[in-house]
């Protein structure tokens, strides 16, 4: 009899769509350049016939039985408050982000602090011995934490086997490949195959298994996206490599909030949690200059102060300057123009520089009170006095809209010592504020709110 024959498969590396000839734009997704040729095996013709197959029974949601995950509590609580408790006995997750960001750092550092258990760690990228060097730049050892570079699944499963690990991770799953496909490792039919084995060992055997994973030029994760939608939680950790701030959040989550981000400060021995953020991400310089505002921002649901420092110069030549780091550059137009249209400032013909200081990439549209604050400051060459905060959104027609969170925006400037705040006018219906030492201060256009900093 015949051997069948294998056929070619074009595969896109983003949805994972395939077509049976090269096409220069994926019909699913319509990016382009994204297909790759793969060989696939023969269709099966062996499936079990449909009566054979093993059947459920329907029950109804008040027949279900409710029973609390249990969970793994890892030793950092910036990683626990993002996975919702700590991981999920079972559960596969993925974790991704830039080159160099510390993905493999912060997984070993949490790993080597576990003493109780029994870990695996597979490295496909890097050999024992430069994960020797890293655990000792950390600081830690480790008698219970198994260390195995290989790159076949067949073999990791067998590893898995002998140690019969408690927590297995690998890094990465791109660099995983199968015996059953003749495609190179990191393809889409490799990385989609090597996921579900990795997937249902998690699930028939409880253990949870924790995947790094490669990002594109993007910021998107690399292979199919059915890689996000078979793991039960994806994390994203971003940052600059040219600062010392890490935040881990979660994009995908099946048993927690997407909601909780986790702030970390690259060290020389590691990553070190940031328990308090506001408090590093404000000068401490007593010395009060014009052109910096404090703004109550929230990331997530967890809110922090945030020091917005701003510039206004006149042009030194024709075409004045716009410059923004760490804030929407088209948001910061559209409030020059409302300064410019509804206050009566006229910077069209000046120089306006913007910075978020700490590095951070701010998007809350609570922060907008807070750099008109610092433009104005900086434009009348007067400080906004010290202690003085604030939070709230701006309008097109001079504005200043209610934001949300408003009790905890304000909790958090009181826990720092801040003495005023400004804030939107109504926003606080129905908040009990007797308690409060931090003078509000309810505006409701930014004409009230210049005269209220400055007088």
């Amino acid at each position: 009899m015949a051997k069948k024959q294998q056929r070619t498969m074009w595969f896109c590396t983003q949805c994972g769509a395939d077509s049976p000839k090269w096409v220069g734009r994926c019909p699913a997704c319509g990016q382009w350049n994204t297909m790759v040729e793969e060989k696939v095996g023969p269709a099966s013709s062996s499936a079990a016939p449909l009566s054979s197959r093993t059947k459920s029974t329907p029950k109804t949601v008040n027949a279900i039985e409710a029973v609390d995950e249990p969970r793994i509590v890892m030793p950092s609580q910036e990683l626990n408050r993002v996975l919702g408790g700590g991981l999920v006995r079972g559960s596969i997750v993925l974790l991704g982000g830039e080159p160099g960001i510390g993905k493999s750092t912060l997984v070993l550092q949490n790993l080597l602090a576990i003493r109780s258990r029994k870990i695996l760690y597979v490295s496909g990228e890097e050999s024992a011995t430069q994960l020797k060097l890293r655990a000792d730049r950390i600081g830690r050892g480790s008698d219970n934490v198994y260390i195995v570079c290989e790159t076949s699944l067949e073999n990791i499963l067998s590893h898995i086997d002998n140690v019969e690990p408690e927590i297995v991770v690998v890094d990465s799953i791109q660099t995983i490949a199968t015996d059953t496909l003749d495609s190179s490792a990191g393809s889409v039919g490799q990385v989609r195959e090597c996921a579900a084995a990795l997937l249902r060992y998690a699930k028939e055997s409880g253990v949870p298994v924790l995947l790094i994973g490669h990002i594109n030029k993007e910021g998107t994760l690399a292979g199919p996206k059915v890689l996000e939608h078979i793991v039960d939680a994806v994390l994203q950790f971003e940052g600059d490599r040219q600062y010392m701030y890490r935040l881990l959040r979660a994009i995908k989550n099946r048993f927690g909030s997407t909601a909780e981000i986790g702030i970390y400060e690259m060290c020389q021995r590691g990553l070190r949690e940031v328990t308090n953020p506001s408090e590093m991400l404000m000068s401490t310089g007593k010395d009060e200059l014009s052109g910096v505002a404090v703004g109550v921002s929230l990331e997530g649901i967890r809110p922090f102060l945030i020091e917005v420092q701003a510039l206004v110069s006149s042009a030194a030549y024709g075409t004045p300057q716009r410059s923004v780091t760490g804030f929407d550059g088209r948001r910061t137009n559209m409030l020059l123009a409302v300064l410019e249209k509804r206050v009566g400032f006229k910077l069209g013909a000046k120089d306006v520089f913007l910075n978020i200081a700490g590095g951070l990439k701010v998007n809350d549209p609570a922060l907008d009170l807070a750099v008109i604050a610092a433009i104005l400051s900086s434009n009348v060459d007067m400080t906004i006095p010290h202690g003085w905060c604030m939070a709230g959104e701006v309008g097109l027609t001079g504005e200043i809209r209610p934001v949300t969170r408003i009790e905890q925006r304000i909790a958090e400037a009181q826990k720092l010592g801040m003495t005023d705040m400004l804030i939107p006018e109504s926003n606080i219906k129905g908040f009990d504020t007797s308690k409060l030492t931090i003078r509000l201060h309810q505006v409701g256009k930014v004409a009230d709110a210049f005269r209220v900093l400055f007088g």
